[in-house]
């Protein structure tokens, strides 16, 4: 039922559209992990505006055994790529944060590198012009597997409604070799897949968002549980109403 070639050109469109109301002759600034999401919105956003109106950075953390599919991506589209290291500014954080509190959290180590990542990339898009492209999908959101004012921060969202299959459909339908669209999802910080640290796959969520169909039922309550605990995630950030006494 999924019509890739159709959703694809209409993304296209719209991201002309967006442009043109938010940001007449900017560039498309977008963080490229070498992953799926990444690829897909860089490719989109070249054939909506033209290669020379697109920027990809890459941020490792340190060394990043797989930075080489990154580069391979940015030949591969013809955009402008440039590198930013986010390992030094991540160590100096956490030894601020263990000076004053101890060794942070593990969750605090896990979500610091994509914040940095995003406050890095909004530099680069200030310095030149630029409007940051968000990468997330709907499949991740559903089960919160982002980072709050990290990687789920953005200007323009083009794929945050379409499932990880989804996404895959489209990247085909632009063309993208299997190395970038069948890349094994991994956050490029640790050793273990997205789909190990979910605790199923990607497929079986895709199924159940779009058919309501999860045949182990274990793993439905694993994917109820993530979507109602990170729904704040997804929300405009609560704001209390003052109305001024007259």
């Amino acid at each position: 039922m999924f019509d890739a070639e159709k959703v694809k050109n209409e993304i296209v469109e719209w991201i002309r559209q967006w442009f043109e109301e938010n940001g007449k002759g900017c560039k498309a600034v977008i963080g490229v992990s070498g992953g799926k999401d990444s690829s897909v919105v860089a490719a989109l956003c070249a054939e909506a505006l033209g290669r020379d109106r697109v920027l990809g950075v890459m941020m490792p953390k340190g060394e990043q055994f797989d930075i080489d599919v990154s580069h391979a991506l940015i030949d591969h589209l013809g955009i402008e790529g440039i590198v930013l290291n986010v390992g030094e500014a991540c160590d100096a954080v956490e030894r601020e944060i263990t000076a004053q509190f101890g060794e942070p959290s593990a969750q605090t180590k896990t979500n610091l590198p994509p914040r940095i990542r995003m406050a890095m990339l909004y530099a680069m898009s200030q310095s030149v012009n630029g409007r940051v492209a968000n990468t997330c999908n709907l499949s991740e959101d559903w089960v919160g597997y982002n980072t709050k004012y990290g990687d789920s921060a953005g200007d323009f969202s083009p794929l945050c409604r379409l499932t990880v299959q989804e996404v895959k459909a489209v990247g085909r339908a632009l063309g993208l070799p299997s190395m970038f669209v069948d890349k094994v999802p991994i956050d490029g910080l640790q050793s273990k897949t997205d789909e190990d640290n979910l605790g199923f796959t990607y497929a079986v969520l895709d199924r159940y968002i779009r058919e309501g169909i999860c045949e182990d039922e274990e793993t439905k309550k694993l994917i109820d549980h993530k979507h109602e605990a990170n729904l704040f995630k997804l929300k405009p950030m609560p704001a209390f109403e003052y109305t001024p006494e007259e």
